[in-house]
């Protein structure tokens, strides 16, 4: 009999920007916007952003690495205050992970607090949760650059 191990992971990472909430919400609204902080060269990107809406990535492996397809639905959006998505992630078509976030977006003295917590469930040992973790905080980083 084959393992099929699964794990569970939540993590959450905080952010300051110096803009509005509106602006920052506007960053993950806007398809072009979003594709330029969110896609790498080359990454298949598309946006639906409405509740019920799909977001797709298509980003494909090079010298071995597997081609990886992210596929989000929006759940609940709140100009300029939350968004609510779940994720699956395939790795070469085999289902890597599942997951649901929750992006708020807070007015700070500085700009914009945005909190993003994610609840995952990792299959088959094909993604660990620090993976995710330190891939959604570079493309937070990324973030700061497109508000720049």
């Amino acid at each position: 009999m084959t393992e099929h191990p699964v794990l569970h992971s939540t993590f959450t990472l905080e952010r300051t920007y110096p803009a509005t909430p509106g602006r920052v919400f506007a960053a993950w609204a806007d398809p072009a916007s979003k594709g330029r902080w969110f896609a790498s060269p080359g990454d298949e990107h598309a946006l639906d952003f409405r509740p019920g809406g799909l977001e797709s990535l298509l980003h494909h492996g090079k010298d071995g690495e597997p081609t990886l397809r992210v596929e989000s639905l929006y759940h609940d959006i709140v100009p300029d205050a939350r968004i609510v998505y779940s994720t699956s992630l395939f790795a070469d078509d085999r289902p890597a992970t599942v997951s649901i976030t929750t992006v708020r977006f807070e007015a700070a003295a500085d700009g914009t607090r945005l909190v993003l917590t994610e609840q995952g469930t990792f299959l088959d040992g094909m993604e660990e949760p620090s993976w995710r973790e330190q891939g959604t905080g570079d493309w937070l980083d990324k973030l700061t650059a497109e508000l720049g």
